[in-house]
């Protein structure tokens, strides 16, 4: 882990490429408890966990120091960690977690088809509209060259526009500014704002 003001530093390039519309999340998933002090530090307001259990172990730990985002896989019996401490899900994919969630959500869509990777196909979006449904979320395929997620982050937009959601979040460390540039209101980075 960098130096609060390390991490700050890039924590305001990244927010600067962005833009102001944009919300930098950044993603705890390999940030231990008591590294999370570096990025208080360092000014991070919104962080995005992919574990239940682990959200749990930060939010006690820094409690509304933040502003707490599921982004990983949601599991139907963990719903009720997450309406307690969390005030957006990145990555709703499930009907019975959605008939448990009582927070806003956005619909993780697998518009590659990936096996590997959560999500509902772009045909069953509908399906999940509901009041607590403020728009749509997706990974695409792994690519070097950060052009290669466009397409799939322009099909992401128009899908979003077609359901009238305003809300995208697209994007992380390796392609967060074509994201941006496609549209994205929410980028998940980790990697870029605090490791070498």
């Amino acid at each position: 882990m960098l130096s609060p003001d390390e991490v700050r530093a890039r924590y305001e390039r990244v927010r600067s490429e962005v833009g102001p519309r944009v919300t930098v999340v950044a993603a705890t998933k390999y940030v231990s408890v008591e590294e999370m002090a570096v990025l208080l530090d360092a000014g991070v307001e919104v962080v995005g966990e992919n574990r239940a259990q682990d959200l749990e172990a930060k939010h006690a730990e820094y409690g509304d120091a933040f502003h707490w985002h599921f982004i990983g896989h949601l599991q139907s019996n963990k719903v009720k960690v997450v309406n307690r401490i969390c005030e957006l899900v990145h990555s709703l994919d499930s009907r019975s977690a959605a008939e448990r969630l009582e927070i806003p959500a956005l619909i993780q869509v697998n518009l590659s088809g990936e096996a590997s990777k959560s999500g509902v196909r772009p045909e069953e979006i509908r399906g999940y509209l509901g009041a607590g449904v403020r728009g749509l979320s997706t990974m695409p395929p792994f690519a070097e060259d950060p052009e290669q997620s466009r397409p799939w982050f322009a099909r992401l937009r128009s899908l979003a526009a077609e359901h009238d959601l305003p809300e995208l979040s697209m994007g992380t460390t390796q392609d967060y500014r074509v994201a941006a540039e496609e549209g994205a209101t929410f980028v998940r980075v980790g990697s870029v704002l605090f490791r070498d």
